[in-house]
C-alpha cells in the first residue's frame, strides 16, 4: 500500500480539504481503499483541532462531510513512514525537509509534482519572478470567507485529478 500525505500550516484547511477530495475521488474512480492510505499533517497544526467551518461548508457543498476531521501535527516518524508528501507550499516543503533532511527525494509541493512530473524543483531553473510568484503555492483561506474557500478548493481539485491519473 503506497501511503500519501498532505500537508499546510495548520491542517484544518488545505491539506485536510486535500485528503478527503483524493479520498473521495479516488472512491469515484473505483479504486480500491486497500491501495492508497492518504492523510493529512500540518506544519504547526495543534493536535485534534476541528476543520474550519469554511471548510466544512465546502466540501459539505461537494457532498464530503470532514465534520470529524481532527488536526494532526507533522512529526518525523510520519515523514518517515509515508511515500510521497504533498505540501501545500514552498515553505510547507522546506519545513518537512529540514524536520527530516532524508525525505528531499519524496516531499514535493502538489503543484511542483504535477507541474514538473514528478520532478524535484531545482531553485537554480527557477526564475526570481516564479519564485517570488508563488506559482508552486496553494494560497491559504484561512479565516477567510466562504467564496475564497471554494477557490481555494478548486485549485486544488484541478492537481488532484492530474494527480490520479499521474499515480493510477
Amino acid at each position: 500500500m503506497k501511503s500519501i500525505l498532505f500537508v499546510c500550516t495548520g491542517n484544518t484547511c488545505r491539506s485536510s480539504m486535500a485528503e478527503a477530495l483524493f479520498k473521495k475521488l479516488l472512491e469515484d474512480k473505483g479504486i480500491s481503499k486497500n491501495r492508497f492510505k492518504i492523510s493529512s499533517a500540518g506544519t504547526c497544526a495543534w493536535d485534534g483541532d476541528n476543520a474550519s467551518p469554511q471548510a466544512i461548508q465546502v466540501l459539505e457543498d461537494k457532498g464530503i462531510d470532514i465534520r470529524n476531521h481532527l488536526s494532526t501535527p507533522l512529526t518525523p516518524n510520519l515523514i518517515k513512514e509515508t511515500d510521497l508528501i504533498l505540501t501545500m507550499t514552498v515553505n510547507h516543503k522546506m519545513g518537512v525537509e529540514q524536520m527530516r533532511p532524508n525525505a528531499k527525494g519524496k516531499v514535493f509541493t502538489l503543484k511542483e509534482y504535477i507541474l514538473n512530473n514528478g520532478k524535484k524543483l531545482e531553485k537554480s531553473k527557477v526564475s526570481f519572478e516564479e519564485a517570488n510568484d508563488d506559482i508552486y503555492d496553494i494560497r491559504d483561506p484561512f479565516g477567510q470567507p466562504v467564496e475564497v474557500y471554494s477557490k481555494c478548493v478548486k485549485e486544488i481539485e484541478e492537481y488532484l485529478h492530474k494527480l490520479v491519473e499521474k499515480i493510477i
